[in-house]
């Protein structure tokens, strides 16, 4: 991956821009803390065109990518997106990092896009595979889990989404491991973890997501694995997840999505979680675990922070033996 330019938001690359249909390509470099944020963002503002690279061995170095035509976007319009996209930072006690527009011709943006994905190894038994390419002969005995990244949020670059697939992994390599197990997914994005569940070993994965566009991306993405039996996937919150289940609650959780989602959910986990059953909560800033752990507490949960990377926390839970 190319380093991230700083610049002054009218920042320009030296020399003549070219004759013909043109674009404005907006590069900045990208916290993990704003991937999710600025990918839900940009499409609402009518940016489609949207990619975030990063080395494979150093996927916290990410860089963000975005394509806006130019007879759409002048000086003064791009200047309003920048201080639209400001305010996503606040959360996290966060500035915006500095922009760079490179102005560039028109090109065949299909390709253009998928050139700054590539093959992304998680963990050690993992690999999250651009749907357009082929595995990388090093990578050939890992479990592949193939994604077309512009579909929705989760291409297991953020620190949540890998933190979940690692948890996955560990809790694979146990005993019991996952074979066989019925799988929840609460706010399934891409549905990159449930498939991931699914490539080590779970029987079936139920998943929602409010949004439309995601679980559109799940269904699509499940079908390019060839895993489409196996996923159900709908429109909705806790509810509708539990309507899925048919009354028997699953054997694993994974929630990946903000603390106070998750507290405000939790009072309804015991429809989803088996009484035995685990849940993987992965959505949470590590300074949020003390208040979350109260809350799922108040629930009858027993939480335990068993990882983090950077400001990013996973909490394991089970139900507590007297509530169980």
């Amino acid at each position: 991956m190319e380093p991230a330019r700083a610049s002054t938001p009218s920042a320009i690359e030296p020399g003549v821009p070219p004759a013909g249909p043109s674009w404005w390509r907006l590069e900045m470099a990208l916290p993990p803390e704003l991937e999710e944020s600025l990918l839900w963002k940009l499409p609402q503002l009518g940016i489609s065109r949207v990619a975030v690279r990063h080395r494979p061995e150093a996927p916290r170095d990410l860089q963000l990518l975005a394509w806006l035509p130019e007879i759409d976007w002048p000086e003064d319009q791009r200047a309003e997106l920048v201080k639209a996209l400001a305010p996503l930072g606040a959360p996290f006690q966060l500035s915006l990092p500095a922009v760079t527009w490179v102005h560039q011709p028109e090109e065949d943006w299909s390709l253009s896009w998928k050139r700054h994905w590539q093959a992304d190894p998680v963990g050690e038994r993992l690999l999250v595979l651009p749907a357009w390419l082929e595995c990388p002969e090093e990578h050939a005995e890992r479990l592949v889990i193939a994604m077309d990244p512009g579909s929705a949020f989760g291409t297991g670059s953020h620190p949540t989404t890998r933190l979940c697939l690692e948890a996955l992994e560990t809790l694979a390599a146990a005993p019991k491991g996952l074979r066989g197990l019925r799988v929840a997914d609460l706010g399934c994005g891409s549905g990159i973890l449930g498939l991931g569940a699914l490539r080590l070993g779970a029987a079936s994965v139920a998943a929602v997501d409010t949004d439309s566009l995601a679980v559109r991306a799940t269904g699509d993405n499940a079908a390019l694995n060839g895993l489409g039996e196996a996923v159900q996937v709908s429109q909705g919150s806790i509810e509708v997840l539990a309507t899925l289940l048919q009354g028997r609650p699953a054997d694993l959780l994974l929630c990946n999505i903000l603390a106070p989602v998750i507290t405000a959910l939790c009072p309804d986990f015991k429809a989803v979680i088996a009484p035995d059953g685990v849940g993987l909560l992965s959505g949470l800033l590590v300074d949020q675990a003390t208040a979350l752990d109260q809350a799922l507490a108040e629930e009858g949960w027993q939480a335990e922070l068993v990882a983090r990377q950077d400001r990013w926390g996973l909490m394991v839970i089970r139900a507590r033996p007297e509530a169980a």
